[in-house]
């Protein structure tokens, strides 16, 4: 299935860029009104695309993730409720199914029963429609390489915890 919009090498270079040693929780030039405006604009799209009111947590103190989006698991086709979160750096996003960590990424998810792959569809038109970069979980869930001294946070880093942990 895969799914992915960009590829990994694309995406990998994506994170290599946005990773600042100096900005752990945001990025230099960080709008949180923009951010916010942003993050509106999808909950709304999602509502209307899913035919939904759809749950959102926002503007989350003390780490690099923004907030989340949850489509309820009466608005899916499988019965399982879909996350959204979203980085404060660069528009990332990612997509999984129930709650971050339920599966090893949408994939399995699929695999196992619990994601339609049209709702799938749907999540990911709506972030690229919006100019969010959609990151595979899979990819985030992998040991984070890059500059960022991460250890303090997690006995193993991943580029998760860079972009959507807690600091």
């Amino acid at each position: 299935m895969g799914g992915w919009r960009n590829s990994e090498i694309e995406l990998l270079a994506l994170l290599c860029e946005l990773d600042d040693p100096k900005r752990l929780e945001r990025p230099r030039h960080y709008d949180r009104a923009a951010t916010g405006l942003k993050f509106d604009g999808l909950v709304r799209r999602l509502e209307a695309d899913c035919g939904a009111s759809c749950e959102s947590e926002r503007d989350t103190q003390d780490s690099s993730e923004y907030g989340r989006v949850h489509v309820p698991a009466d608005a899916t086709v499988r019965g399982t409720r879909i996350v959204v979160c979203v980085s404060k750096f660069g528009s990332l996003a990612e997509v999984c199914a129930d709650n971050p960590g339920a599966f090893l990424g949408t994939d399995e998810a699929h695999e196992e029963g619990a994601l339609d792959l049209g709702d799938l569809a749907t999540v990911q038109r709506a972030l690229a429609d919006l100019g969010y970069v959609s990151v595979p979980e899979e990819l985030l869930e992998s040991d984070y390489e890059g500059p960022s001294v991460l250890e303090h946070l997690a006995w193993r880093p991943t580029w998760w915890t860079r972009f959507f942990g807690l600091w």
